[in-house]
């Protein structure tokens, strides 16, 4: 089995996008305005960073830039809450080119919408994985200790990591190698 993908989100800085590079991601994902998480960075340097990393490694999710360029996939994260996730996610897969789950909750007052930390039912991500028919890409709360079970668990296309490769916010090779080395295994 191939080893899934690795984006590394919440880059905030040309530095930290080298250094996840360097250490195996093969995209990135500079975080703009959003109402929860860390990683919350200023539009014009989303653009800059960006400017700096190898084009292959880049990441931007908007939605608006899909619609309005063909050719541009669209990843529509799905927050998984519970059972109900499943038939969101199916009702939305025939019109996106992948789907991102996670384990924020957008049914709270201030909105959680990735970076919790925390990890979700995986049963979950499983099934849909297996009935969306679309490229699956896990988060939440993934770390060194748990990301090769995550993996077996839910076989998913790519995974998305923020806070279990940081330590204080900033992004710590110390937990990015053993991160990659479970990956790879």
């Amino acid at each position: 089995m191939t080893p899934p993908k690795v984006k590394i989100c919440c880059i905030s800085s040309v530095e930290e996008a080298r250094l996840a590079v360097a250490c195996g991601a093969s995209a990135l994902g500079p975080v703009s305005a959003m109402p929860s998480g860390s990683g919350v960075i200023d539009e014009d340097f989303v653009a800059e960073t960006i400017g700096t990393v190898p084009r292959a490694v880049v990441e931007m999710e908007l939605i608006r830039l899909g619609r309005a360029l063909p050719g541009v996939s669209l990843v529509q994260v799905i927050h998984v809450t519970g059972p109900e996730s499943i038939d969101e996610a199916c009702a939305v897969a025939p019109h996106v080119n992948a789907i991102l789950l996670d384990s924020g909750n957008q049914k709270i007052d201030v909105k959680e919408l990735g970076g919790t930390g925390r990890v979700h039912d995986w049963r979950i991500s499983r099934t849909i994985r297996e009935c969306c028919g679309k490229p699956v890409f896990l988060a939440g709360g993934l770390r060194a200790d748990n990301v090769r079970e995550a993996i077996d668990q839910v076989l998913p296309f790519g995974l998305d990591v923020c806070s279990g490769v940081r330590t204080g916010g900033a992004l710590d090779e110390s937990k990015l190698h053993p991160f990659f080395a479970a990956q790879r295994q």
